[in-house]
């Protein structure tokens, strides 16, 4: 196992074509001293997702930013896993909405899926997770990954038009509300994102 390596502040590859991802990881790492630059902005491609695990997927992400740039990058891979779906969409959460990112189309399709998998006595498994990890990587390969999960429950029909993707299907453990009805800031404060970015930043301030 790779020693765990530091990070001085300075500029820090956003591994995404996302304009609102690339927003969102400025902001973080702006606190900790870094200054995000995209993979966008560097005309870097965008490989093929091909792992298996959110992990996976974030760390071959940052790592193929990472070597193309030489410089550090940061990646992350985030989905919703449903228990009665056996975990899916998980990694293919954004497929799932199809090239048009309809995620109406995205949540109707858990839906869906759910009443197909109804139990013997009626009952549908509505327990899910949002996930999220974020990983670190250097030109040399070496990799650190952060994970936070935020567990909850599925309610349909989709609820609130505040957040994106799944949001307005999930209401997470201990609160009424969707992430789609949730004030912005609350979400953000309690969210799979903010968990791994928490988990992060820890390790930028070490």
């Amino acid at each position: 196992m790779n020693a765990r390596r530091k990070l001085p502040p300075g500029r820090l590859i956003a591994a995404t074509h996302n304009p609102g991802k690339v927003k969102e990881l400025g902001e973080l790492l702006g606190k900790a001293g870094f200054t995000a630059v995209s993979a966008h902005q560097l005309g870097l491609p965008e490989p093929d997702e091909t792992a298996d695990t959110f992990v996976g997927n974030a760390e071959l992400k940052a790592l193929a930013a990472a070597k193309a740039s030489g410089e550090p990058a940061l990646a992350d891979d985030s989905g919703l896993a449903c228990d009665g779906l056996s975990g899916a969409p998980g990694i293919y959460s954004a497929r799932w909405a199809g090239p048009n990112k309809d995620f109406r189309a995205a949540m109707q399709k858990v839906e869906d899926g759910l009443k197909v998998e109804t139990s013997a006595d009626g009952e549908v498994d509505r327990r899910a997770s949002f996930v999220c990890v974020l990983a670190l990587a250097w030109p040399d390969g070496h990799t650190e990954s952060f994970e936070g999960i935020v567990r909850g429950q599925l309610v349909f029909p989709p609820r609130g038009d505040r957040g994106f993707g799944y949001d307005p299907i999930f209401v997470p453990e201990g609160e009424t509300e969707t992430f789609g009805e949730m004030d912005p800031a609350k979400k953000h404060a309690m969210s799979h994102r903010a968990v791994a970015f928490a988990k992060l930043s820890a390790f930028l301030a070490e």
